[in-house]
């Protein structure tokens, strides 16, 4: 093979599927019958809105990402529509671009902007989640839940889990009857017991997927490609029958190339993580560092954090079975579902938000579950959660023996500082300095 090529590489014969689920979603969004909410939904561990019917969910992370992706001129006049109405440059960019888009009051070619009838903010640690409805709300005057972020520092308290749990379980409770009064709308039980098992599958789904790309080399799927995909059916919404379908398609394909050494970067030679999302405007750098054999095995933040796999004491891993809600629980009345809805924890027990904030070396155990050689760690200026302990998990990953690079830019839905030019050079000095050349073309 030319070009120092090792292994045979492949285009992913599940891409036509997902483009075809995501355009449905688009489309789902865009449906006058339907009633169109903003936000993340319930605390719970599933994806709750099927079970109301006329009911759909937008999630500023996907839209916001993609506005920046697909259109960068657009995104930015929806940046500036905001920030002449008084919201500074240090908000989120995924914020910025959706308010955005509101206030113009139409998308990128024109149609009008899908209108919220309703908002529920995200339940997350990240700093500006919990602000995230209320342009929203302001802007239509609509109905507006919050649900709470459970957390405490320190090791598992059971005592400590009985009110939070309560707690976690009266806000989903609260939210299913107010929207069930205000929209005439009645919660289906039976759908939702369905959802809990669809997506108990999709979850050990991914968990292989994840496990496949970490432990396997070459690996057979990079970042760059599950950034294409990994939204569906979490915050990109579809069919939860469609959802289980699709993620068997995607585990049996990387279980397919992974058995046949079919590599995202047919030189793989160098493995890199980061810790968030890339600058979706600018993700021609996976593509960059490609040629220099090394290949990115995401993040935290796109792989599962902690939830996928755990630790045995010889420093092997292991796959985690799905332990979300024990199977007997009882489900007889509405309460009983929404308690298993919210899981076994008060407290999440893993994924990157947790990982950075109550177990800050976890980082160090995802890089090493998936044999990274290096980190590239972004230090955005806005959206402020999005960096904090960064430079504490560059420390750890650099003791462990990693090579680490920092680059700045404004944050993953804004391009406005970062300087593609300097982040390509940077590139090129880190991998230069680790003895590395680019494959000749």
């Amino acid at each position: 093979m030319s070009n120092g090529q090792i292994w045979e590489t492949r285009p992913l014969e599940f891409w036509n599927k997902a483009k075809e689920l995501r355009a449905g979603w688009q489309k789902s969004i865009e449906s006058k019958e339907k009633v169109v909410g903003q936000g993340n939904t319930f605390d719970l561990s599933f994806d709750w809105q099927a079970a109301f019917p006329a009911l759909t969910i937008i999630e500023d992370n996907p839209v916001g990402a993609m506005m920046q992706n697909k259109n960068e001129p657009y995104a930015r006049k929806a940046r500036l529509a905001s920030e002449i109405r008084g919201w500074g440059r240090e908000i989120c960019g995924y914020q910025g671009n959706c308010w955005g888009g509101q206030f113009l009051g139409y998308i990128e070619d024109g149609t009008p902007w899908p209108r919220r009838k309703f908002v529920v903010p995200m339940p997350c640690v990240c700093d500006q989640h919990a602000k995230r409805g209320q342009q929203a709300r302001d802007f239509e005057n609509m109905p507006q839940w919050m649900s709470d972020r459970l957390m405490y520092f320190g090791d598992y308290d059971a005592e400590r889990e009985v009110p939070m749990m309560e707690h976690k379980v009266y806000c989903n409770f609260r939210q299913v009857n107010d929207i069930e009064r205000i929209f005439g709308q009645r919660f289906d039980e039976e759908e939702c017991i369905k959802l809990m098992e669809a997506g108990k599958e999709t979850r050990e789904y991914s968990k292989e997927i994840a496990y496949i790309m970490a432990r396997t080399i070459p690996t057979p799927i990079s970042v760059k490609d599950m950034y294409s995909v990994y939204t569906i059916g979490g915050l990109t919404k579809v069919d939860p029958a469609a959802t289980v379908a699709f993620w068997k398609m995607v585990r049996d394909e990387i279980k397919w190339r992974a058995d046949n050494q079919i590599a995202a970067v047919g030189n793989e030679r160098f493995r890199w993580i980061e810790a968030h999302p890339p600058s979706w405007h600018y993700m021609k750098y996976y593509r960059y560092m490609e040629d220099y054999g090394a290949v990115c095995m995401g993040s935290q933040y796109s792989n599962g954090g902690a939830n996928n796999y755990f630790m045995l004491p010889d420093g092997t891993f292991e796959l985690r079975t799905d332990n979300t809600y024990p199977d007997d629980m009882p489900l007889e009345t509405r309460e009983d579902v929404l308690r298993k809805g919210a899981g076994i924890h008060a407290r999440p027990t893993g994924g990157f938000k947790t990982d950075e904030y109550v177990y800050r070396d976890k980082i160090v155990q995802f890089a090493k579950f998936n044999q990274a050689d290096g980190a590239l760690l972004a230090i955005w200026r806005h959206g402020v959660g999005c960096t904090l302990t960064r430079k504490e998990q560059a420390m750890y990953l650099r003791d462990a023996g990693l090579s680490v690079m920092h680059y700045e830019g404004s944050q993953p839905g804004d391009r406005t500082d970062l300087d593609e030019k300097r982040l390509l050079d940077q590139l090129d000095t880190w991998m230069q300095s680790l003895g590395l050349r680019k494959s000749q073309k």
